[in-house]
């Protein structure tokens, strides 16, 4: 599982410009099970994504990311091994 950190490197028009097509990003990997969660970080600044995917199946999915191509964003990949859970999500994680 990891956590992935956007940070942006553009100001926030150019954010918007891109923003539908890093949310389609985004749908094709909650249609597939992958992304779990997401959303902007406040203060506005950049946003994170929580997914079930290694560090390198991580960095290889960023890489079609319309905010990584256009260089709207950075991103930091964290990976972790989720130990505990909720309840609703023990099935999904698998704990």
């Amino acid at each position: 599982m990891v956590v992935i950190e956007l940070r942006y490197q553009k100001p926030l028009d150019q954010v918007e410009a891109f923003l539908e097509a890093h949310r389609n990003f985004l749908n094709t990997y909650y249609d597939q099970g992958v992304f779990l969660a997401s959303g902007p970080k406040n203060p506005r600044d950049g946003g994170m994504i929580i997914a079930l995917l290694s560090k390198e199946q991580a960095q290889e999915i960023i890489a079609q990311d319309p905010f990584y191509k256009e260089g709207i964003a950075a991103y930091k990949v964290i990976e972790f091994n989720p130990v505990r859970a909720h309840e609703n999500l023990k099935t999904i994680l698998e704990v």
